[in-house]
């Protein structure tokens, strides 16, 4: 059972950055397509952002691009989200979440990822 816990959330001004880290609990970060999800109150858990298991190709949810980096630490067993520029619109919980399907160079709906973090609030206000 691969276990997952985030970090780094809370409070930021509109304009302000954020870097949030989800610590694997065993080295296996290779196996996984890594994603990146929010969920603001009211609405149903979108996608972000996710990384292959190569590491070396991402995607984006359009409402982030340009402003938000996912990235990942294999000897950490961590994966990043780096996000610059927030709205009030980006508050929501984000959560870590970790899928063994093939990397299909798409965001993966939440169904397709089998292991979640508990969630991180990340709230963006004056």
């Amino acid at each position: 059972q691969l276990q997952l816990v985030e970090s780094g959330g809370g409070l930021v001004q509109p304009g302000g950055s954020l870097r949030l880290s989800c610590v694997a609990s065993r080295r296996t970060l290779d196996y996984y397509v890594l994603g990146w999800f929010r969920q603001a109150p009211g609405k149903e858990r979108e996608g972000v952002s996710c990384i292959s298991q190569s590491g070396g190709t991402t995607n984006y949810a359009d409402s982030v691009k340009g402003r938000f980096t996912i990235s990942r630490d294999i000897a950490k067993n961590t994966v990043y989200l780096q996000m610059n520029s927030l709205k009030p619109e980006d508050m929501g919980v984000y959560y870590c979440a970790a899928s063994s399907y093939s990397w299909r160079g798409i965001l993966l709906p939440a169904s397709k990822y089998s292991y979640w973090g508990q969630g991180n609030q990340v709230t963006v206000s004056s």
